[in-house]
């Protein structure tokens, strides 16, 4: 025990900045496209993850510090350091991360792939004149040449504003054209409908069934041809990344879902965040590029590559080569809920706990088709932040509505980059005679929650399911998440009065079990662990293990330290941000955080509380976020029964022991990878085999 009250648990050097921690978690993500057990193609995804996750980083997170620099706002975060700063950090390691992605392709993935048959044939390798090269011109010709729209750039045709994230070439250009005029430079844009990898024919002498040409290479080659009597004297490709956020003034609006259709078209042309070029673009054209975007040297990431390689995800569905690819899995299916059988009887036996995606997705689909088909169900009422196109789910409460049922759909159409989305299955939704809401005016509905009103002889009885994760049944077999069917009439009457909140008008309602923010989650937390404190001077057992995405909260940050300084024992498992700072003399001895990056992304939020000898577990679908505890609806939800409250501290108990596929963060903020001795544990692959599926 440290109750030590001299040490500052506010101070700034306490707290490491979040989005040098976000930066941290896509270097992890990188490593597995280095890691040799993992299999080849799935190196190459975690590439393309990388890739994909620093393009939201770059478009939101970013923007918005630059947003906060230029307005001259106060540090934001409880490091307090300063956005000058903060953005040159940002650029000193994107910059490495960059360099270590096109570093991983080039030098190790590129060509473990072509000693596997597949290979990306550069412009070195087309001799002129060849089968491939003229099959190469053909296809330019026929399938390049009349969709791209050359611009050059001349008085009457400035630089223009090129789509976010999209590929385009800068071409520098000598002589004239057919009207006398001279142009220096010329933009290319490719659509965005054509596909970056081409795959070559096997017919072609030479050439094997496995062989690709970037689109990029493709254009370079024969871009002259767009430039009839000009010299074409460089040709480099460019991708400009834009601000991504999309700002919609909730209360000067009359109508959310058509404010929202109006901005997205806007997400394309935000202001300019980052440049990438070709690594060989001259010095004189980069400095022009920068000039015409009004980015400044920081901004330049050269490229050895194509610039967005998180296109070459495309690669596992072009070539058949499933010894390369992570083997498939049958996820199990719940006892007593499955296809045929009687949902609600289970459940007024007992609850349902699954674990995604070892657990199957497809007893929540046919929970609500079993809702919609029971002539006792009177109501169904959903929320849905993430749930993709042609969603199963959205079908199911569509045969609902039409067999007469009141279904009530809480619709959150801010969910970024998944609003055009969520504005097609609102509509969908409201066709079909679904009630369609969108929540509460400032707190995005960020709570996962399914609520069945049945009549039974007794009367009316409530059915739920509340989950750590979207209603989203692609996601559910590569995310880990759990969800818990309950008939407990206390819960059901919790989620009922969390409807109320995000449909009607009113007062905060008081809740039995669960815990909801932006109300009740973060003052719930802390109180438990201020009583694990208590516990813990009163020297008995004292301990805590919280399982999320992200830790950034300032003021439950200090009570972990609190709590720690009193001898509690504090176990984190984090997957991305973390701004807590473990193993500080005095603030922090007694707190462990770690990350596990592996084939699953850890999506699971759970909270466990010793609480001496009676264990408290919450699943939620909050982080320990500004954003979670106090700017969205969320809940957290108990875990009641034994064995099922059991299953899940295994579990964890099983992340705490893996070597295989865990980070350790240090005080300085950086991590160091676990090496286990002898035979590894990994926690992804226990689950998958079933060895610790019950307690």
């Amino acid at each position: 025990m440290n109750d030590d009250a001299s040490t500052d648990l506010a101070a700034p050097e306490l707290y490491i900045n979040r989005w040098l921690s976000l930066l941290e978690f896509n270097h992890r993500v990188l490593e597995q496209a280095k890691d040799e057990a993992v299999p080849l193609l799935e190196r190459l995804k975690f590439l393309c993850i990388s890739c994909t996750n620093l393009d939201e980083f770059f478009e939101v997170r970013v923007a918005g510090v630059k947003q906060m620099a230029e307005a001259g706002s106060p540090p934001a975060g409880a490091d307090s350091t300063p956005h000058s700063e903060v953005l040159a950090a940002i650029s000193e390691r994107a910059h490495a991360l960059v360099d270590d992605q096109y570093t991983t392709l080039n030098d190790t993935l590129i060509p473990a792939l072509e000693a596997e048959g597949i290979r990306f044939l550069r412009r070195t390798e087309w001799p002129s004149d060849s089968p491939l090269s003229n099959w190469l011109q053909d296809f330019f010709r026929n399938e390049l040449l009349p969709v791209l729209s050359p611009i050059g750039l001349d008085p009457a045709h400035p630089f223009p504003r090129v789509l976010n994230k999209s590929l385009n070439f800068i071409v520098s250009l000598d002589g004239k054209d057919a009207f006398g005029r001279s142009a220096r430079f010329a933009v290319v844009g490719a659509p965005r409908s054509l596909p970056r990898l081409i795959q070559v024919p096997p017919k072609l002498e030479g050439i094997g069934k496995d062989d690709f040409v970037f689109l990029s290479s493709v254009i370079h080659a024969y871009v002259d041809e767009l430039f009839p009597g000009m010299s074409v004297t460089g040709c480099y490709q460019f991708r400009v990344t834009r601000n991504s956020d999309l700002f919609v003034d909730e209360e000067d609006v009359d109508d959310l879902l058509l404010a929202l259709e109006g901005e997205l078209p806007q997400r394309q042309y935000g202001d300019e965040v980052r440049l990438e070029v070709a690594h060989n673009c001259p010095e004189a054209t980069w400095q022009y590029l920068l000039d015409k975007l009004d980015l400044t040297e920081d901004d330049l990431y050269r490229v050895n590559g194509p610039v967005n390689l998180n296109r070459l995800m495309a690669l596992s569905g072009l070539v058949n080569r499933p010894d390369l690819q992570d083997p498939p899995f049958t996820p199990t299916l719940a006892r007593g809920m499955t296809p045929g059988s009687d949902p609600f009887a289970t459940l007024k036996r007992r609850d349902v706990l699954l674990h995604h995606p070892f657990d199957s997705f497809a007893p929540v689909v046919e929970f609500i088709r079993a809702a919609a088909r029971d002539p006792d169900v009177l109501a169904i009422r959903q929320t849905l932040y993430r749930t993709g196109t042609e969603s199963t789910v959205v079908n199911a409460l569509v045969d609902a509505a039409h067999a007469g049922k009141e279904v009530t759909v809480v619709v959150e159409l801010r969910a970024r980059f998944d609003e055009a989305e969520n504005i097609d299955l609102a509509e969908k939704l409201q066709d079909a005679g679904a009630h369609v809401v969108y929540g509460v005016v400032g707190h995005k509905a960020h709570a996962k929650m399914l609520l069945v009103v049945r009549r039974e002889q007794q009367g009316l009885r409530y059915y739920s399911h509340l989950g750590t994760g979207n209603y989203h049944p692609k996601t559910a077999r590569l995310y880990t998440d759990y969800g818990l069917f309950t008939a407990d009439q206390d819960i059901g009457e919790d989620v009922h009065r969390v409807f109320l909140q995000l449909t009607s008008l009113g007062k905060v309602l008081k809740l039995h079990k669960l815990l909801q923010s932006p109300f009740t989650l973060q003052t719930g937390v802390i109180q438990r662990l201020q009583r694990e404190a208590d516990f813990a001077r009163a020297g008995k057992p004292a301990h805590v293990i919280a399982k999320m995405n992200s830790l950034t909260e300032p003021e439950t940050i200090r009570a972990l330290y609190e709590a720690s300084n009193a001898g509690v024992q504090i176990d984190l498992i984090i997957r991305g941000m973390c701004c807590l700072r473990p193993g500080v003399p005095g603030a922090s001895d007694n707190i462990r955080v770690r990350s596990i990056v592996g084939r699953f992304l850890e999506h699971t939020r759970v909270y466990y509380f010793a609480n001496g000898d009676d264990p408290e577990l919450f699943c939620a679908s909050a982080d320990w976020m500004e954003r979670n505890l106090f700017r969205r609806v969320e809940v957290a939800f108990p875990i009641q029964t034994k064995k099922l409250r059991n299953k899940v501290i295994k579990q964890l108990q099983l992340y705490l022991e893996d070597d295989a596929q865990t980070w350790v963060l240090q005080a300085d903020g950086s991590y160091s990878r676990v090496v286990g001795d002898g035979a590894s544990i990994s926690a992804q692959q226990r689950l998958l085999d079933g060895e610790a599926a019950l307690a």
